[in-house]
């Protein structure tokens, strides 16, 4: 078995529901997948006196397990204050609006269509729920429209996708971009190094100790990545689907069409960037 610290960014083991620093809660989604690893995390967020919560990412439309986050706030003591999305996928995203039925909040993004109420979210934006102190961090790469959550009181980071707990995220082309992808891992790196950020809580898999790690591990996978498409490319490969058997024939082929989709946004980089003919 492979010890766990030796993984990029020490991933703590097994995901559970339950607490993962002292003011996040994560409540597993039932929606494992390939795409979606163990399920979605939903992540409870409170100060330890308070008696509001805020939810990031109610997840699925799914009323067992909406309800399951309604019973995690309650036991706590807490009611839930606010909803807010790190991006609009419906693995955490589509049941929003039936979470903020059940609980009376409002809902909370940087996509206007996804809101419910007057506020949305953007860079600078602190969420003070509760005497809670959460700041918006603009991470767009895997789509437009995705967000991270800096909690310095514990020293993490709710990445989304943008970050998961094991393997690496798809840029979701079109609507993802590579360069936004990689000023956003830059971004939180910065994160690591100027704040002092050591824990991850991804929107998918475990959480990560080593949060440092676990983005330039991102980054360099990135820079992999690109010199095998500009290879392949180099090499005769033009259509992404051509890419992707080239550069992705060891992954499980049920993942290529999501790897295709990052192969799209790896041309677009490179095509933009002079380094390969579009």
């Amino acid at each position: 078995m492979t010890d766990a610290a030796a993984l990029p960014g020490q991933p703590r083991g097994t995901v559970v529901s339950g607490p993962a620093t002292a003011r996040a809660v994560n409540v597993l989604a039932p929606n494992p997948s390939a795409m979606t690893l163990d399920g979605t995390n939903t992540w409870i967020v409170a100060e330890p006196d308070s008696d509001l919560a805020v939810v990031i990412d109610p997840g699925p439309l799914d009323d067992v397990h909406l309800r399951a986050v309604i019973d995690a706030v309650e036991r706590s003591g807490r009611r839930v204050g606010l909803t807010l999305l790190t991006h609009g996928h419906p693995d955490h995203a589509e049941g929003a609006g039936r979470f903020a039925e059940l609980t009376g909040t409002k809902v909370r993004a940087l996509d206007a269509a996804l809101r419910l109420g007057d506020e949305g979210l953007g860079a600078g934006d602190v969420i003070t729920t509760g005497g809670l102190e959460l700041r918006v961090v603009p991470t767009p790469g895997h789509t437009a429209d995705s967000l991270s959550f800096h909690l310095p009181a514990d020293r993490a980071v709710l990445t989304g996708d943008t970050i998961l707990g094991r393997g690496t995220t798809v840029v979701a082309h079109p609507d993802g971009r590579l360069g936004d992808y990689l000023d956003s891992l830059r971004r939180l790196r910065s994160l690591t190094v100027d704040d002092g950020v050591h824990t991850v809580l991804p929107g998918h898999g475990p959480v990560l100790e080593d949060a440092q790690g676990a983005v330039e591990f991102y980054l360099a996978h990135r820079a992999h990545r690109l010199a095998q498409v500009e290879t392949a490319v180099e090499a005769g490969h033009r259509t992404p689907s051509d890419v992707v058997a080239a550069v992705y024939a060891d992954v499980d082929r049920s993942l290529w069409p999501a790897a295709e989709l990052s192969v799209r946004a790896q041309l677009e980089y490179l095509t933009e960037h002079g380094l390969i003919q579009g």
